[in-house]
């Protein structure tokens, strides 16, 4: 004998209520978008807005002067939380820091640093950034030049020796083309490294991804050079 089902049975569905007269007819919801819809890949920056400065804040008189006697050799003037940066092209370059090195009103003795950022979305990806300082003045300004990938940009070390050091790293992270550098070599990284690590597109398993199918034969590549000098 089957078993009865216990408790009481469940109520029938109520039926659906007509629509009043004149009414609109409801429309069916919407379909949700497709998953690759939802989270759609947000573009990548294309760079720092670098922002021009306010109406009240005038540039240093240094920067009218510069770009009186290098004509075409500031594109950009930017100011941002205190900070003057100006945008040289790369073939203005040497005459622009001469100037600023050499003028009265300027007189940047020290180049306290030379970086750069990438921005593969751009032409020209690289923003390679000196920052120099003024030691009789007291005074800063940030000089950046936009280049792409194989682009040269003038070596300012005849300049400021230092930035022989400053130069070369940004060469090993960034593979920046830096010309006329008197000794232009990898300074963090083995000479033997493959790519530029700090570069976006660098990949994140290691270099053996770069210019060789399977990781381990760069590894084994490195380590039979390592047995090599030690026999």
């Amino acid at each position: 004998m089957a078993d009865q089902p216990s408790g009481p049975p469940s109520p029938p569905p109520s039926p659906a209520k007509p629509a009043a007269p004149g009414a609109p007819a409801q429309k069916a919801a919407p379909a949700k978008p497709a998953a690759a819809a939802e989270h759609a890949k947000v573009a990548p920056p294309a760079g720092p807005p670098d922002p021009s400065p306010p109406p009240d804040v005038p540039p240093p008189a240094f920067i009218a002067s510069l770009q009186a006697a290098v004509p075409g050799g500031v594109v950009h003037v930017s100011y941002w939380v205190g900070d003057w940066t100006i945008v040289v092209p790369a073939e203005r370059l040497i005459a622009v820091m001469r100037h600023l090195h050499d003028a009265a009103d300027a007189r940047f003795d020290l180049c306290s640093d030379i970086t750069a950022t990438d921005w593969p979305p751009r032409a020209q990806r690289f923003d390679v950034v000196y920052c120099l300082y003024s030691t009789p003045f007291r005074h800063r300004i940030r000089v950046k030049v936009r280049a792409a990938e194989l682009e040269p940009v003038p070596s300012v070390t005849a300049i400021w020796p230092a930035a022989n050091w400053f130069e070369r790293e940004a060469y090993d992270m960034f593979g920046v083309n830096f010309t006329g550098h008197p000794d232009r070599r990898r300074i963090l990284m083995p000479e033997d490294w493959q790519g530029y690590p700090q570069r976006k597109d660098y990949p994140l398993e290691g270099p053996g991804e770069l210019l060789m199918e399977n990781p381990l034969d760069w590894l084994k590549l490195r380590q039979a050079r390592e047995e090599a000098e030690i026999e």
